[in-house]
């Protein structure tokens, strides 16, 4: 049993000597340990009840590692980062290595489960207030009903995390997939016909790569069209679908077309989002001049980590400088919210049209459950 809140692992038969950052780790926020030995990282998710393996695991020289989730982790002077996120995480020695609580056997009972997943939220979460949900009172509520009815956990815990309303949350099981997204949000399954909509009233030809992902069109009186309906994906890994990306836009902003191009229609209304930092690198494409993207915290203890700040650079190739209008709608989510704010200190500014985006910007933080027996 999974949760998301707003991820096989590699073998290695290289015996990779000590480093110096060889231990256990405490990151600020994000709620984990992260132990390096011998050129593997592993990680435990943490809570004040809990310490259980975490999913994300990765071989390296030490330094670098390869992850299962198909990004690279560098740990380097006191921090942790991985090439698919944007910003750092603040590490600090654990001294005495890891406590035995991360090794010992889980509490498989449902109201240990409950208390997990509870826990998990109210150290992580930082939107109760803006939801108007008391996760306390709700939490002694519904841990009540588990120990009276402990056959009904996932009923309690879907109904726990429905009223966030945040599509960035959910509990997955085998067989259930429990949700939260904005009401009167359409279904994702129109996307495929919204897009084949689309393109017949485009009138014109269009080029597409990543499998859809990514469509261009000219349309008459020298405007572009451009959609894009995910960050993620294109291949197995961040650093592929970059490079995927990348190609893409190389063929779409030539020299020739950034000076010919009298506006730029950005489709965004149906993108599904990915890694923010492949939204960054199409930003890049759109402007000639650095400039403030966001910034990005997370949740520690009771406050938060230090703010840090996410910038828009020009890329090293031609850049579009005209007029940009972006088209938005309740489908566009995560790195696609975080791509059109990144959007939003461009010189000229965008013209946005359409109606809210779904307003999930935060990251996602997957945990496992111990599985009740």
């Amino acid at each position: 049993m999974r949760i998301l809140l707003a991820g096989l692992a590699f073998l290695s038969a290289v015996v990779v000597p000590s480093s110096a950052v060889d231990g256990v780790w405490r990151t600020e926020g994000y709620g984990q340990l992260v132990r390096i030995s011998g050129g593997r990282l592993t990680t435990y998710d943490v809570t004040a009840v809990s310490c259980l393996p975490g999913s994300l695991t990765g071989t390296g020289d030490g330094t670098t590692f390869a992850t299962n989730e198909g990004t690279v982790a560098t740990v380097r002077g006191g921090t942790l980062s991985f090439d698919g996120d944007l910003g750092v995480r603040s590490l600090h020695r654990v001294p005495g290595g890891l406590p035995a609580a991360c090794s010992a056997p889980p509490d498989r009972s449902p109201l240990a489960t409950f208390d997990v997943f509870w826990h998990t939220y109210a150290e992580n979460y930082p939107f109760f207030a803006a939801k108007g949900v008391d996760w306390p009172a709700q939490g002694r509520a519904a841990r009540a009903e588990v120990a009276a009815h402990p056959d009904r956990l996932c009923d309690v815990l879907c109904g726990l995390i429905t009223p966030l309303h945040d599509s960035h949350v959910g509990l997955l099981t085998p067989d259930r997939r429990c949700t939260s997204t904005r009401p009167g949000t359409p279904d994702p399954s129109i996307i495929p016909r919204a897009v084949a909509v689309t393109d017949a009233a485009l009138g014109v030809p269009a080029r597409s790569w990543a499998e859809g992902a990514i469509t261009y069109a000219e349309l008459p009186g020298g405007v572009g069209y451009l959609r894009i309906t995910g960050f993620q994906g294109y291949t197995d890994t961040f650093a592929g679908d970059r490079q995927v990306l990348a190609g893409a836009l190389d063929e779409i902003f030539t020299p020739s077309r950034v000076r010919s191009l009298r506006g730029l229609v950005l489709d965004l209304r149906a993108n599904g989002g990915g890694a923010d930092a492949l939204g960054l690198d199409v930003a890049a494409r759109l402007t000639d001049t650095p400039h403030f993207a966001y910034a990005k915290r997370a949740r520690d203890g009771a406050g938060f980590t230090v703010p840090q700040p996410v910038f828009v650079h020009p890329s090293t190739g031609p850049h579009y400088t005209g007029p940009l209008a972006v088209l938005v709608g309740s489908l566009d989510v995560s790195a696609g919210e975080t791509f059109t704010q990144a959007l939003l200190n461009r010189t000229p500014w965008p013209v946005l049209i359409g109606e809210n985006t779904q307003g999930v910007y935060s990251d996602t933080m997957d945990r496992t459950l111990p599985q009740p027996g």
